[in-house]
């Protein structure tokens, strides 16, 4: 059985002459910059006002997408594949500000395909914007890790992707709950006001 001694200073060394902590050793300081823009929200098309759980690295970067001819064109496939079946404007929303991407839980899951995270990094940088990931619960470990690593923003908060809200009535050609009710309150309108003619119509007879 194996016994852990403490430590010993080795011959000829006394704590004196052991230096004190370097200058690079202290955390580095933030200059507290924020990160501003709009959200840019993932809405469950079956449930009206839900952000959408379980996208996973496959929707973001589908997997045609994750190989090229040459290295100099890699990026941009991968940029140019970001959510290219979820959402086909996704890299011109982020050029427009949008680059506070909202999702629900689950978010990530999936392959360890590090271009997922590189190249919404990338749609970014080449508008000079800088990216933020918020999700709900869960986000796929090796999205985490890869975003940490690349300098990709992402942030877990259930309650801001509850408030998260978003200026689009539509998404990919899908009306929101708002303006799919619309249509109905109108014809109810509609019948209500026929009723109420037919009614004066029949008393003035």
């Amino acid at each position: 059985m194996h016994r852990i001694e403490p430590a010993r200073l080795l011959p000829g060394v006394t704590l004196d002459s052991i230096p004190g902590p370097r200058s690079s050793d202290a955390p580095a300081a933030t200059d507290g910059r924020k990160v501003r823009g709009k959200a840019l929200i993932f809405w469950d098309p079956k449930v009206p006002g839900k952000k959408l759980d379980a996208i996973d690295t496959d929707q973001i970067t589908p997997a045609a997408d994750c190989v090229s001819e040459s290295l100099e064109t890699l990026d941009e496939r991968w940029k140019a594949g970001s959510f290219r079946y979820l959402m086909p404007d996704f890299r011109e929303r982020v050029h427009r500000g949008e680059t506070f991407l909202v999702a629900g839980d689950r978010f990530a899951i999936g392959s360890s395909r590090e271009m997922s995270p590189a190249g919404l990094k990338g749609v970014a940088e080449e508008a000079g914007l800088e990216m933020v990931v918020v999700c709900g619960n869960n986000m796929g470990d090796i999205f985490r890790r890869n975003a940490f690593n690349l300098g990709l923003q992402v942030v877990q908060s259930p309650e801001a992707v509850a408030d998260a809200q978003d200026s689009r009535t539509r998404r990919a050609g899908r009306p929101t709950s708002r303006s799919r009710s619309r249509p109905r309150r109108t014809r109810s309108a509609a019948r209500a006001g026929s009723s109420r003619s037919a009614g004066a119509s029949s008393a003035s007879r």
